[in-house]
């Protein structure tokens, strides 16, 4: 599972038959520090998220099993939004 925040949507009339239904959003990776990471991607929304929202996303098979369309093209899926993250940079930092 990975981190990021909806930064947009995508319309697209045309496409894949087993797409059709799914809610398209661009989603921009996020390291721990809540900073961009790599490129935005498409995720297939499975839990109303808005722009704007961090969100947990996950990718590969596992964006196909949460988007309940195991035959799909889906590589990504949003599949939380976050309310809070909790982050002790002391445990991080032990020695």
């Amino acid at each position: 599972m990975y981190t990021g925040v909806v930064i947009g949507t995508v319309v697209a009339t045309r496409k894949d038959e087993r797409l059709i239904g799914s809610k398209l959003l661009i989603t921009q990776p996020l390291n721990i520090d809540k900073n961009p990471i790599g490129e935005p991607i498409i995720t297939v929304d499975t839990v109303g998220a808005g722009i704007g929202e961090y969100v947990i996303f996950t990718k590969g098979t596992s964006a196909r099993y949460a988007a309940r369309k195991n035959d799909a093209p889906i590589d990504a899926a949003i599949i939380g939004i976050i309310d809070n993250v909790d982050i002790y940079l002391d445990i991080l930092h032990k020695k």
